[in-house]
């Protein structure tokens, strides 16, 4: 039996089909999976909260997404990159934008990449969403992602009430701050006959609030703990949660943006549904005033989200800003 099938009682998590018991930690070699129909909500609410602390990402199983949403999802964003390259260009990335489809990178041994093919657009609010950027072709990706879009979203709103409330705040306070856009990207990692030898995404953390990941059945997704890199396995259906800098400054660091990369297989194309959920570009974010104090100083200063960015992409110093 799987983990995804397994019949969790009194755990509200699982990990390598192990069950924890209520006052048990998370042992420190196992990513956290946490079975969301677990009827001991205030359990399920713990055990996030613990593994955003402890490890910054965590897989949710009975999440309540249908799988057939997910398998038309992932059928039509299959669909799109099989198409010929002037096909995939008609939803072209220009250079001013955010969205469309670009390769992120060519097959390259002396720095050790792999291709890597994206597709970008945003999903919500209705207001940031430009269909130029969304494929025609096949003929039912925009229904596809729109029926995704609602469950993802409530799934996302249940994820950031739960860590507001593990903060102590009311149960809205994060999605108040980095609810501001969902943004869908889509990976698509070719084959590559070197993939001892290269990486696909570099060692980076997510800039944006939340992420939201579906993969398809190829692992490759890797995360960095206690000086180690930990393998995430693949659980059907299941949806990976990763924390990213936005939450991280806004509980001043006890939420932790988790660093992490992917890899490429040898003879298997991997694919991943990552949806960003990010503040508007003039959000100011920083620690929550709320929890601020003589025992917990802030870490953080505020900075705008677009200036946030900006110095995260060029690389440059936070000593400025950060204590």
């Amino acid at each position: 039996m799987s983990p995804s099938e397994s019949s969790i009682t009194n755990s509200g998590i699982i990990s390598d089909n192990m069950v924890l018991e209520r006052d048990q930690d998370i042992p420190s070699s196992h990513i956290p999976v946490v079975d969301l129909s677990n009827p001991d909500q205030e359990l399920v609410a713990r055990v996030v909260v613990k593994a955003s602390e402890e490890w910054g990402v965590f897989q949710v199983v009975n999440h309540g997404i249908p799988t057939k949403v997910i398998q038309r999802l992932q059928n039509v964003g299959r669909q799109f990159f099989e198409l010929s390259e002037a096909e995939k260009n008609v939803v072209a990335k220009p250079d001013d934008s955010r969205e469309g489809y670009a390769r992120r990178y060519e097959l390259d041994l002396e720095r050790k990449t792999g291709t890597v093919d994206q597709l970008f657009h945003n999903i919500w609010p209705p207001s940031s969403v430009n269909y130029k950027y969304w494929p025609k072709n096949p003929l039912d990706y925009r229904e596809a992602n729109e029926e995704y879009t609602k469950h993802v979203k409530m799934l996302s709103e249940k994820i950031m009430e739960w860590l507001s409330e593990g903060l102590g705040l009311w149960s809205e306070a994060i999605k108040e701050v980095i609810s501001g856009e969902y943004m869908m990207i889509v990976n698509y990692y070719p084959p590559c006959p070197h993939s001892d030898l290269i990486e696909g995404l570099d060692p980076h953390t997510d800039v944006s609030g939340l992420t939201l990941i579906l993969p398809n059945e190829i692992p490759g997704l890797q995360v960095f703990k206690d000086d180690n890199w930990f393998d995430l396995e693949i659980i059907p259906s299941a949806v990976i949660v990763i924390i990213g800098d936005q939450i991280q400054r806004l509980s001043n660091g006890r939420y932790k943006s988790v660093l992490h990369k992917t890899t490429v297989d040898k003879e298997r194309t991997r694919m991943s549904w990552p949806v960003l959920v990010r503040p508007t570009n003039d959000t100011v974010v920083g620690p929550f005033p709320e929890i601020i104090g003589h025992d917990n100083p802030p870490k953080f200063k505020h900075i705008a989200y677009k200036d946030y960015i900006y110095r995260k992409v060029r690389h440059l110093s936070f000593a400025d800003l950060d204590s």
